[in-house]
């Protein structure tokens, strides 16, 4: 039943460590995909994680083609604010791919347009709010597999 968890070009540590430790409890795979933001061995990222990074499962990527390339014909999803799909219909299945961009400015152009077919967002219910942090947006969604699949 495991997803997967992929950060594309994420920026800041604790949002990382967090979703670190988010993607051990919920048996999820993470998949990290370069240019970080910090560095892997930054403390504030294994704080984030506590003593639960060593044993979380995690690939990195030097960056999206090879990423892409890994994984030809999997099913992916695509989380954005720019999506007109909302995350509780994506169709849930054993090994999906929950594909998130980098804190500052999300997923890239490019990616959105390749994938729109593909694009879900997390309704937001106040104009005052742009999006949401990183490691709560990947928690909801998670989470929402996780029942999907039970």
């Amino acid at each position: 039943m495991p997803l997967n968890i992929v950060l594309i070009e994420p920026e800041i540590p604790n949002n990382t460590g967090n979703i670190g430790r988010l993607a051990l409890a919920s048996g999820s795979h993470l998949h990290l995909v370069k240019p970080f933001g910090f560095e892997i061995t930054n403390s504030r990222l294994k704080r984030a994680g506590l003593d639960y990074w060593p044993h979380v499962n995690i690939s990195t990527y030097e960056n999206t083609t090879e990423f892409f390339d890994a994984h030809i014909g999997a099913k992916m999803v695509f989380l954005s604010s720019h999506g007109d799909k909302d995350y509780w219909d994506i169709p849930f299945e054993d090994d999906l791919f929950l594909i998130f961009g980098k804190e500052s400015v999300g997923l890239s152009k490019a990616i959105l347009e390749v994938h729109k077919e593909h694009l879900y967002k997390i309704p937001l219910l106040s104009k005052h709010v742009r999006s949401l942090n990183l490691a709560n947006a990947v928690a909801i969604v998670a989470y929402e597999g996780i029942k999907a699949l039970k």
